[in-house]
């Protein structure tokens, strides 16, 4: 597997992928609440533009996504985080996807352990991001990586169905390199 920031040219490939998992969620259990209109191909497109986009890639196909920048996208200061860091100190995880027939296979780890290691390599001294509710598979994924529940906030986000979000974090300045061999973070 490699890890890529993508470009236009993955516009296709990511978009495709992420329209995927939706279909493949919107007929088994729909944990992270996505649609059609989220996340759709203007926010692969506009992630791709920013330098954000990530994916998993195997033999040119996309086993994996996730966006990865420093902007919360809504009210993280209302978070009770363990510690004081301001916007920009920290790292955010969005729209991370695994194909639905890539499931159980580590990747969505892969995706966690490679985020980590992009936030260390750029000198965050913390990964933050926010997680619907009963959203079961991304809350094992998350705290099996090492990352801590700090609660359920209002982000101000205004989604109707969404009220609340759960909120986990991983602090980093004690993480000081990563073991080549297995991609664990170790202190």
């Amino acid at each position: 597997m490699e890890w890529i920031r993508c470009t236009i040219k993955q516009l296709d490939l990511v978009s495709d992928m992420y329209s995927n998992v939706v279909q493949y969620l919107e007929e088994t259990v729909n944990y992270p609440k996505w649609s059609k209109e989220y996340p759709c191909r203007e926010n692969v497109r506009e992630a791709i533009e920013r330098g954000e986009q990530y994916a998993c890639v195997e033999n040119g196909q996309i086993l994996g996504a996730v966006v990865l920048n420093d902007n919360p996208d809504g009210d993280y200061e209302a978070g009770d985080w363990s510690r004081n860091l301001k916007q920009g100190e920290y790292l955010v995880i969005h729209r991370l996807a695994v194909v639905p027939s890539q499931g159980q296979k580590g990747i969505g780890g892969y995706l966690v352990d490679r985020c980590i290691e992009t936030a260390l390599r750029e000198r965050y001294r913390a990964i933050r991001l926010d997680v619907v509710p009963h959203n079961l598979p991304a809350i094992r994924l998350y705290e099996k990586k090492g990352f801590s529940f700090i609660g359920e906030k209002d982000l101000l986000r205004n989604i109707e169905d969404i009220p609340l979000f759960e909120l986990y974090e991983l602090n980093l300045d004690n993480k000081s390199k990563i073991n080549c061999k297995s991609s664990e973070i170790c202190t």
